[in-house]
């Protein structure tokens, strides 16, 4: 068994280069994404934009209205023409009321007459 002392230099060789790979490949795993707070769940984009979309549609004042919604994060961004003032009032507080809501950001403008 000449060998023996070759062979277990071998071995510690390979188990040095092997345990550092194997320490820092455990540290590239993916952490789950931010949760909501407790209680609440957070719904995702589309979701949210489907449900603000139909609040506004339900809503006699508004629902002729050519209204886009956009969302990200929770956050609905509001764009298009309206008629009056009231009418931008009444699509934030609509879109407000929409759980899962935010933030509302205003980008609609009164038409030209």
């Amino acid at each position: 068994m000449r060998n023996a002392p070759y062979i277990k230099r071998r071995l510690l060789i390979v188990a040095v280069f092997a345990f550092p790979t194997f320490a820092f490949t455990n540290g590239c795993k993916s952490t789950a994404p931010p949760s909501a707070t407790v209680g609440e769940t957070a719904p995702d984009d589309a979701t949210l934009a489907i449900r603000v979309k139909q609040a506004l549609a339900q809503d006699p004042g508004l629902r002729p209205l050519p209204i886009s919604v956009a969302t990200y994060r929770g956050a609905v961004q509001l764009s298009g023409y309206v008629d009056s003032e009231a009418q931008i009032q009444k699509a934030l507080a609509v879109t407000r009321g929409v759980s899962g809501v935010q933030s509302v950001g205003n980008d609609l403008h009164l038409r030209q007459q």
